[in-house]
């Protein structure tokens, strides 16, 4: 006999920093299923950039909830967005940040929302850039992820003071 364990719930927040207005509804009904109900975005202007559009969204739901809504996201490449997932009892937490030019990277998260970096993949880079500082600069900045907080931080600026909706019956 076997015995499922509960998937531990957790929270985390769908930030759609930049898309284009006619893709708006479509994102909405891609969250509602995912979500599996009925949301109403706020979407609102992104002062970032012409005819774009912005909206957040949190969420309470197992754990996976986060890497489940950037994978569904990912299919339209000219949004710019952030899915976050807190940690939970067994799961680290996430990040998932995409733009346009860089595509998507994932970063495990601390309870405080820095960025974690596994020992393996810190060795990894050690490795290979032995002696070459500018190379494990460049490496690590690629494990954080700073291009592409350098990208997003004029969006998330814009998005100061927006509202949140709390989403409570995912998953």
């Amino acid at each position: 006999m076997s015995v499922t364990a509960p998937r531990a719930a957790t929270r985390g927040v769908v930030f759609i920093h930049s898309a284009p207005t006619s893709l708006c509804p479509h994102i909405t009904w891609s969250l509602e299923s995912l979500f599996d109900q009925p949301l109403h975005l706020d979407w609102l202007p992104q002062p970032a950039g012409p005819r774009l559009q912005r909206a957040e969204v949190a969420w309470t739901g197992p754990a996976g909830t986060g890497a489940r809504v950037a994978t569904a996201l990912r299919s339209w490449k000219q949004v710019r967005y952030e899915v976050t997932e807190d940690p939970s009892p067994g799961v680290d937490g996430s990040r998932w940040s995409h733009t346009p030019s860089l595509g998507i990277h994932h970063t495990w998260t601390a309870a405080a929302g820095d960025a974690v970096v596994n020992e393996d993949r810190l060795r990894a880079a050690l490795s290979e850039h032995l002696g070459d500082p500018l190379g494990l600069q460049a490496a690590l900045e690629e494990l954080l992820g700073t291009a592409w907080d350098r990208e997003l931080e004029v969006f998330r600026y814009a998005g100061d003071g927006a509202p949140v909706r709390w989403l409570h019956k995912v998953g």
